[in-house]
C-alpha cells in the first residue's frame, strides 16, 4: 500500500530541466567551449554535468569554477523570466493529498528552490522539502530518498518516487523504492527500463494509489 509520495522536482513538478542545461550552454559559450546536448544527457544518469566536457577538452578548473557562478545567474534569470508551469500539476496534487502524504526530493540549491516558489502553490501540499544542501551524497545515489523516507518514517514498500531522469531513477531503485517516469521531453531518451511505471502525467498517480491498496 502506498502511502507516502517523494516527488523530485526539477521536470515533474516544474519545467525547468531545459533551462539548466541551457544556462551551462550559455556559461561555455561565454569561453567558447560548446555542449553537445546528447552527450550531457547521457551523462545525466551518472551525474555527469555540464562540466565533464569542458574538463575534459582541457578548459582548466579555475575557469570552470567561475564560470559555474556565471551559469548558476544565468540559470536564475532564466527561472524569473521563462515560462517554467507544468499544467495540471497543482490539481493533481489537490487529488493526491486525500490519499497520501507527500515531500520534495531535490537536487536544486535552496536559492533556486525559492525563486522558483516564490509565487507557486505547490509547498502547500508538502509535509517537507529535501534540497541538495540537505544531503551529503547527491542521486545517483540512495541517500537522497533514504533521507524522505527517514523523515516520513516510511518503509520502502509503502512509498513510492515519481522522476523524469534515469539519475533519479536510479537513485530510487539504489535505495529499494518503486519508481513512477513522468514523461518529460527534454530526458525522454533516457534509460528508464527500471522504472516500475511510467505515465503521461501527476495526474495518473491516484490510480497507482488506489490499485496499490
Amino acid at each position: 500500500m502506498k502511502k507516502y509520495i517523494l516527488f523530485d522536482h526539477d521536470g515533474v513538478l516544474v519545467d525547468t530541466e531545459f533551462w539548466y542545461y541551457k544556462a551551462g550552454e550559455r556559461a561555455l559559450a561565454d569561453i567558447g567551449f560548446t555542449l553537445d546536448q546528447e552527450e550531457y544527457l547521457r551523462g545525466m544518469g551518472n551525474a555527469i554535468g555540464t562540466w565533464a566536457q569542458a574538463r575534459a577538452a582541457g578548459i582548466d578548473e579555475q575557469t570552470l569554477d567561475r564560470q559555474r557562478e556565471v551559469r548558476d545567474h544565468y540559470y536564475q534569470e532564466h527561472l524569473q523570466t521563462e515560462a517554467i508551469e507544468i499544467e495540471g500539476v497543482v490539481d493533481a496534487l489537490a487529488e493526491l493529498s486525500k490519499y497520501v502524504r507527500m515531500g520534495i526530493v531535490t537536487t536544486a540549491k535552496r536559492v533556486d528552490f525559492e525563486i522558483i516558489h516564490e509565487k507557486r502553490h505547490i509547498r502547500q501540499f508538502m509535509d517537507f522539502v529535501l534540497v541538495r544542501e540537505d544531503y551529503n551524497l547527491a542521486k545517483p545515489h540512495p541517500e537522497p530518498y533514504v533521507t524522505g523516507l527517514r523523515r516520513f518514517g516510511a518503509g520502502k514498500e509503502e512509498a513510492l518516487v515519481v522522476e523524469d531522469s534515469s539519475r533519479g531513477l536510479n537513485s530510487a531503485v539504489a535505495a529499494g523504492i518503486d519508481c513512477a517516469i513522468v514523461h518529460n521531453d527534454f530526458t525522454k531518451s533516457q534509460d528508464f527500463s527500471r522504472a516500475t511505471h511510467r505515465i503521461g502525467s501527476l495526474s495518473e498517480l491516484t490510480g497507482i494509489v488506489l490499485d496499490s491498496r
